[in-house]
């Protein structure tokens, strides 16, 4: 046995290491890092939303099993790689999809299915809620379920006892914890800056509004207790031990951080905590997060205002809508190898399409599509209908149909930017990427500078994402030093160490893209007649 790997079986056994686990929208991945809070092992298990009576959903029953069939993949690979069972860790952190609504009467009994993110179900209620308190409220937030469940007449609204997201539900299930990291909070309802809590005039306005109703209920009260990094949220329960690993070997009583939701996690691992900091997590959904100086001028129906894991404000540009629509394609390219009778490794086949895009036009030779799969609240559309179109005129070959497929999963999110960049004046230096858009080597990078204009950088540990994320927080919470900022934890003990790859903006690409997006805004009402006209039979 070598030496590092005796000193990793050293800390495993004497608990020094830290647990994260992330339920990102189609895996529930598990990180364990050592004292240096590298990862030194991991488990996964997928999982996938379903569309159930108009909703987007997730079975919170899928939930626990996937937890547990990550944690064991993890202990499995730890055993096989250091010949040691865990059975005690420094720390653990929970994190999960940030948004939606999930609600819980009196007895701990779901009240309705799962309500995610990726619904475009509350307009009504997130233009009213907007207006009364002079502050985005997106459709995706908490508040925003609520309220719309409240204008819908929903009974089950007047029997919540409780309200939380999907990592505030699983660090409940496992200390027992009514609690939520101020990021993912942010989410949910309007935070303080100051006070790092609920925004208190706010909470007040929705009481009246909803006054008259005589809910047994005051809204503060059915929310977690919000926190931030570094404070203390509870231990993980022996209910809780026993849940996470039913082998009964992980022992009760470890520490647990604030559970964050993934925008949190991705800013940690991406060393973007600090003010003038970006950084995008690109995946099934996108979205870029810029930490700011300065709140904004005015409220922009694009841009919301979230937070740091710490409490600072962050303007967040999310799009429901990124790679699906591509892995979609690519799957179709890989059953169409198999018909005859070949077939390749399905990393190697993205890696050889994206890298065909870098052989079309920059303005993807006049083809346009659009990649909603879902609602895109963006571009106020409640429903997508993914779609390819060309002309007569196009230049349609391989390299730009897979060019304006990948251009088009920015489409939305360079809207956003854009108003951000061009309407507020705000500067990125660069903008730190992370998510499966950025696995194929400098593709997704090339694509996402043209998008900013700025660099844009990717650390290899990047790549573990918001699992490696929320570890970071849990060693956060037992290794930092006194009066230690998160900031500075990250800087000096594990960024110092890693470097990145940058990619720096080609003018080609940028003209390209301000090309390609004239005609993705002028295409817009095509993709409004599809969603009107197009409804596909069960």
């Amino acid at each position: 046995m070598n030496a590092q790997i005796s000193k990793i079986k050293d800390a495993i056994i004497a608990g020094k290491t830290v647990l994260g686990i992330e339920l990102g929208s189609t895996r529930i991945k598990a990180v364990l890092i050592d004292e240096d809070n590298k990862p030194i092992a991991t488990g996964n298990c997928e999982w996938s939303n379903s569309y159930e009576d108009g909703i987007w959903t997730y079975n919170l029953e899928d939930a626990i099993v996937g937890l547990q069939t990550s944690y064991k993949h993890l202990a499995d690979n730890v055993l096989s790689k250091y010949e040691v069972l865990i059975d005690l860790v420094g720390a653990i952190g929970i994190s999960g999809m940030m948004h939606g609504y999930i609600v819980f009467d009196k007895n701990d009994e779901l009240l309705v299915p799962f309500r995610t993110w990726r619904n475009n179900i509350t307009d009504k209620a997130s233009k009213e809620l907007t207006q009364l308190f002079q502050y985005q409220i997106p459709q995706r937030w908490s508040i925003a379920h609520l309220h719309q469940s409240i204008l819908n007449g929903e009974n089950h609204v007047s029997e919540i006892n409780y309200m939380t997201t999907l990592a505030g539900y699983v660090h409940w299930l496992l200390s027992g914890e009514k609690v939520l990291g101020v990021g993912d909070v942010s989410g949910m309802f309007p935070i303080d800056l100051e006070t790092k809590t609920y925004n208190k005039r706010m909470l007040n306005l929705f009481d009246e509004l909803v006054e008259e109703k005589r809910f047994e209920w005051h809204l503060e009260y059915i929310m977690p207790k919000p926190l931030v990094a570094g404070e203390k949220a509870g231990k993980l329960s022996g209910e809780g031990a026993i849940l996470l690993d039913p082998s009964g070997t992980l022992k009760p009583g470890i520490p647990m951080c604030p559970p964050e939701g993934d925008a949190g996690t991705g800013m940690v691992a991406t060393n973007s905590v600090a003010e003038r900091t970006a950084n995008v997590s690109a995946g099934t959904s996108i979205f870029a997060m810029v930490v700011l100086e300065k709140s904004l001028t005015k409220v922009y129906p694009e841009l919301d205002m979230v937070t740091t894991p710490t409490g600072s404000l962050v303007a967040m540009v999310h799009s429901n809508n990124c790679t699906s629509n591509l892995d979609a394609w690519v799957n179709l390219f890989d059953e169409l190898l198999l018909s005859f009778g070949l077939s390749t490794d399905k990393n190697n086949l993205y890696n050889i399409l994206y890298n065909k895009a870098l052989e079309g036009d920059a303005d993807c030779g006049g083809l346009l599509a659009y990649g909603y799969l879902s609602g895109e609240h963006m571009t106020h559309f409640e429903e997508g209908r993914p779609l390819f179109l060309w002309s007569s005129e196009s230049r349609f070959n391989l390299a730009n149909f897979i060019r304006v497929n990948l251009q088009t999963s920015l489409g939305a999110i360079k809207i956003g930017l854009d108003l951000l960049m061009e309407k507020e004046g705000v500067k990125i230096d660069k903008m730190m990427g992370h998510g499966g858009l950025f696995k194929t080597p400098g593709v997704g990078q090339r694509f996402m500078a043209a998008v900013v204009e700025a660099p844009v950088e990717v650390v290899d540990n990047a790549g573990e994402g918001g699992a490696w994320g929320i570890a970071l927080l849990a060693a956060y919470l037992v290794n930092k030093k006194q009066d230690e900022t998160l900031s500075e934890f990250l800087n000096n003990r594990i960024f110092s160490t890693i470097e990145g790859v940058i990619i720096m903006p080609v003018k080609e690409d940028v003209d390209g893209f301000k090309l390609f997006m004239e005609r993705y805004k002028a295409g817009l009402p095509i993709e409004r007649a599809a969603i009107d006209n197009f409804r596909p039979q069960n």
